[in-house]
């Protein structure tokens, strides 16, 4: 049956007045770092500051000349194993990556954005353990790449973080390492020689040198001791709860042999872990499931919920836009000026789509146990909940309302914003991508496009106030179009679970 338009909702929908409604819980106010899926594969994301030679590092785990590690100045690496080797580049904007040579001398392609991520497929036998992830430079970040990376390292389970021995730990870095600490994820420390070789920051030198070597003589010191002793304590007296970490110096193939044999033995441990999570069948997978016989108004229960859910989403994300504003004018008027425009807001973007996807499948989870608990009589089993997951997602291609749910949103050069639709499109804004989903909704995807480069690093394009302006009508935009979206993503919920409710009511018993 051909569905009429969707329902006007804003902040005038009178929902408050129904007590008996469930609530979407507190819906996620930020992204940050969560445990992976048993299904995750595993992954060892690798930051820290430039001039820290965090590419040597990793070259030298797998044996690679440093060069083809080399991606576009904020491009995430993703290096995975194949026997095949391979190189691609997934920008935004295209539903194909652009292939390239996996070879030391092969040349990139001239794209018009940096690509968010290159994946790089090498014969190397550690690959088979983990996927190794590398990320740009810490101070390169900002608010929202430290989201993203938040987000990567929670699905990943390991951070190795690479600091030379002449650096010292940023503001940045430390409240990073301390809102991974208690997360549950594996972190290790591989420092390398400075520009000077193997010696401590300065402010850290004298008080290092004093606690470990006073009553040795100064040429029996070791200074690669002292310098990782130095780093660690400095770490320790802001993130305490990273005693645990393990610190590798790192200078050569022989000493970065004890940390490939540290990444080994932890994938071997959390492999396990994650296998042990995740049982062949679930209780109620395969049970037939009795219906109550009368569960009451339960559709005008799903009808409430879903609304209410939607409006608390794009209130959320309106906010979250209203922030993206002034770090954007903040940018503009005192960071690199209008160059920097488009790096900031893509960042942004990717992180406000993380936060949107994040809060999207955290209501529809609860809409989907709420009015099932209803029609069931009890909170279903988590067999039961994902049989109904699964109908009701099958059931979205009958109740999309006149478009397709794997949509991206991209800005574009005039300040609007143009819809691509695919699987793959959505793909190709991943930073770190996610192999499967098991939630209902696909993700929501948001992206600059190629034009909005162009634009705004051409030279002489730098006038301030234009900037603002562009800034300004461009968010709006992405705004609304969010804003037609997640209204568009309830209301097919609301259509394709009442549908499956409803068959299951009609029968007496649960059919999905």
């Amino acid at each position: 049956m051909k569905q009429g338009p969707l329902p006007s909702v804003d902040s005038s929908d009178d929902v408050s007045g129904h007590t008996d409604l469930p609530s979407c819980g507190p819906l996620p106010a930020r992204t940050g770092v969560t445990g992976p899926a048993p299904e995750e594969p595993l992954g060892v994301v690798a930051v820290g500051p430039a001039g820290a030679e965090r590419r040597t590092v990793l070259a030298t785990l797998l044996g690679l000349d440093p060069v083809m590690l080399t991606v576009p100045a904020g491009s995430w690496l993703v290096v995975r194993h194949a026997k095949v080797p391979t190189r691609a580049a997934f920008v935004p904007g295209y539903r194909q990556p652009y292939s390239y040579g996996a070879d030391r001398d092969a040349a990139g392609p001239a794209l018009a954005r940096p690509p968010r991520r290159v994946e790089l497929s090498v014969a190397e036998p550690l690959l088979r353990h983990f996927t190794l992830i590398d990320t740009p430079d810490t101070g390169t970040l900002g608010v929202a790449g430290v989201r993203v990376l938040l987000d990567a390292v929670g699905r990943a389970g390991a951070l190795l973080f690479v600091i030379a021995a002449d650096q010292a730990f940023t503001a940045t870095e430390l409240n990073l390492l301390a809102e991974v600490a208690p997360a549950g994820v594996e972190v290790a420390f591989a420092v390398t020689p400075g520009a000077t070789g193997w010696g401590p920051p300065a402010e850290c030198a004298a008080s290092t040198t004093r606690d470990a070597g006073a009553s040795v003589p100064s040429n029996e010191v070791d200074p690669i001791a002292v310098t990782v002793e130095a780093h660690r304590a400095a770490l320790l007296a802001a993130v305490p709860a990273l005693a645990g970490a393990r610190w590798f110096p790192v200078d050569d193939a022989a000493s970065a042999a004890d940390l490939r044999r540290a990444l080994v033995g932890w994938s071997a441990g959390e492999g396990l872990q994650r296998a042990s999570a995740d049982p062949p069948v679930l209780p109620g997978q395969h049970d037939r499931v009795a219906v109550v016989a009368d569960p009451g108004d339960w559709s005008e229960q799903l009808d409430r919920q879903t609304r209410s859910c939607s409006q608390r989403i794009r209130q959320h994300l309106a906010l979250e836009l209203a922030n993206i504003h002034l770090r954007a004018v903040q940018e503009i008027v005192f960071g690199v000026g209008c160059a920097g425009l488009p790096d900031l807001l893509d960042r942004e973007m990717a992180a406000l789509s993380l936060l949107a996807t994040a809060q999207c499948d955290h209501a529809v989870r609860g809409i989907l146990s709420d009015t099932a608990a209803r029609v069931l009589g009890a909170p279903p089993a988590e067999g039961v909940r994902r049989r109904i997951a699964t109908a009701v997602q099958y059931g979205l291609v009958d109740h999309r309302n006149g478009g397709d749910l794997d949509r991206v949103l991209l800005i574009t050069s005039t300040a609007g914003v143009a819809n691509l639709t695919g699987t793959d499109a959505i793909d190709a804004l991943a930073g770190y991508p996610t192999p499967s989903r098991d939630e209902v909704l696909p993700p929501v995807a948001v992206a600059l496009s190629g034009g909005c480069w162009q634009q705004w690093r051409t030279p002489g394009n730098a006038d301030h106030n234009a900037a603002r302006a562009w800034s300004q009508r461009a968010l709006r935009e992405v705004e609304l179009g969010l804003s037609r979206e997640i209204s568009r993503r309830f209301e097919v919920i609301r259509l394709s679970l009442g549908a499956v409710l409803s068959d299951a009511v009609d029968h007496g018993i649960l059919l999905a």
